[in-house]
This record gives structure tokens, sequence and C-alpha cells, in this order.
């Protein structure tokens, strides 16, 4: 009999204080899950910290134990869309050395948030996407020269939080490879009902991430301990076409118990089921 938690892929943000990706992979692949979505942290898997033997072990274990779905990052040390020219740069170069490693690892491809606004008086929007735009400019020929994709994703805190705007100004970017992750926490924070979320992105959604929050205080803890609407999320998913294994980006100190508890809501809900 198949183990269920093969029909779900796991974030490592919970792992990334407490071992490398290497065995963050290793003790998720002995789990019996179906994928892995490991998380640029210092300690954890940090591209100055790896040499070229180090990247293709990596590659390797991915390859043979637990396949690579993407790789992603907290972003908020980080910001492509800043007033700063200095922090677009800084910002900028990293992303290129992340990209850069995605590909060497053999990643299906890497999460990018479109920046983050001033929350008490942001940039002219119109500023915020030329930023957002350049930073494309760089990264989206990069990547396709790394054999990875982009996936943008939808964050509370970023300029684009919604899947309507977010859509918009990707599809105005023109650029036909570069796709959507959809966070269903992330969208139920905003007040955005993920099955019309779902919807709005179809024609680039790649990526799902899974994790529960409330309205009141924004989260990503275990299924079941907020209050995210998982109603009728299968039957959009079926309807919109996603075949990519759910991705369980939830942050917990005791991430083993709680991810496979999560799993089990979801499947629950027929969110990961084979049938």
């Amino acid at each position: 009999m198949k183990n269920p938690a093969a029909s779900f892929a796991v974030n490592t943000y919970s792992y990334i204080f407490g071992g490398s990706a290497a065995d963050t992979v290793a003790r998720l692949a002995d789990q019996g899950y179906g994928g892995v979505e490991l998380m640029f942290f210092p300690g954890h898997l940090w591209p100055a910290e790896l040499d070229a033997s180090s990247l293709r072990s990596l590659r390797r274990l991915c390859e043979q134990r637990l396949r690579l779905v993407a790789v992603n990052m907290p972003n908020v040390d980080i910001n492509v869309a800043a007033a700063a020219e200095e922090m677009r740069a800084y910002t900028l170069d990293l992303l290129v050395q992340f990209v850069r490693c995605a590909g060497e690892l053999g990643a299906g491809g890497i999460i990018v948030g479109p920046g983050k606004p001033n929350p008490l008086f942001p940039m002219p929007r119109d500023r915020m996407i030329s930023y957002f735009y350049r930073a494309l400019d760089t990264l989206a020929p990069l990547a396709r020269q790394a054999g990875i994709r982009l996936f943008i994703e939808n964050m509370p805190f970023a300029f684009l939080p919604d899947a309507e705007s977010l859509m918009k100004v990707v599809d105005g970017y023109g650029d036909d490879s570069i796709r959507v992750i959809y966070d269903v926490a992330n969208a139920h924070f905003i007040g955005e009902a993920p099955t019309e979320g779902l919807r709005h992105v179809r024609d680039r959604l790649s990526l799902v991430h899974f994790s529960d929050t409330t309205r009141r205080s924004y989260k990503h803890d275990p299924l079941g301990c907020g209050d995210v609407p998982l109603a009728g999320i299968a039957s959009v998913l079926k309807e919109v076409g996603y075949n990519e294994v759910p991705m369980l980006e939830v942050i917990s100190l005791n991430p083993d118990a709680d991810i496979a508890d999560s799993c089990r809501i979801l499947q629950q809900a027929g969110i990961g089921c084979d049938a």
C-alpha cells in the first residue's frame, strides 16, 4: 500500500535551524513524502557555504530519494522593489546566486516575491512595478539558462498580495515562462477566497502551498490551528488542471508530527488523494 505521505511535498522552513538541507532531505525521505521545497537560509542551504562537490552530493541525494520540487527563501530580508538602489542591487545579487544554485541542484523552480511596499507610505505602484520588471529582466533569462522556472508568489506583505493584481502584473511583463505559486494561507489572511484565487491564477499555476492562519494574525501554522477554508479547494484544483503535489509550508517546533497531521487533514478534504 502506498504511503499517504507520498501524495504531498514538504517545505523545509521548520527545519532551517535544526540541520542542513541534506540532513532534512534524508529525514523527510524516510517519512515517505513525495517531494521537497528547500529553503535558502544560512546554515541550512546557502550558496556561499556550498562548494561544487556539496552541490553535486545534494543534487544526487534529491534525485535518488526525494524530488526537489522547488527552492524558496524567507522574503523578509530582501526586496526587489525597494526604494533604495543599493537594496535592490543587493537583493538581485542574492537572487542571481539562488537561481544559479537552484539550477545546479536540479530544482523545478525558484519562488520569488514581487517586492514589499512601505506599509505607512508606499511608493507609487507604477514605480514598484518597474523595479519588479527590472529584476525579471535579469532573473528570467538566467532561470531559462539554468533550466528552472521562476514562481512568483502571492504574499500579504508584498505589493501584489492578491491573485488578480499578481496575474495582471505578471501577464503585463509578457513572459509565458514565468509561473505562479499560490499560497492558500496568504490568500485567506488578506480576505481572498482561495477557491477564487486559484481560478484567477490558473493559466500560470505551478505550485500550491498549504498551511493555516486566521485573518487576525498572520501565521503558517499546522492545518487545524486556524480557519483557512478547505471546502471546495479539491474540486477547484481538479478544475484548473493542477497536477503537482500539494506543498506543506508549515512552520512548527514539532514539524514531523504536525506536518503529518496536516497531511491527514488535507486528505480528509480530498486534497492530495490519488483518487
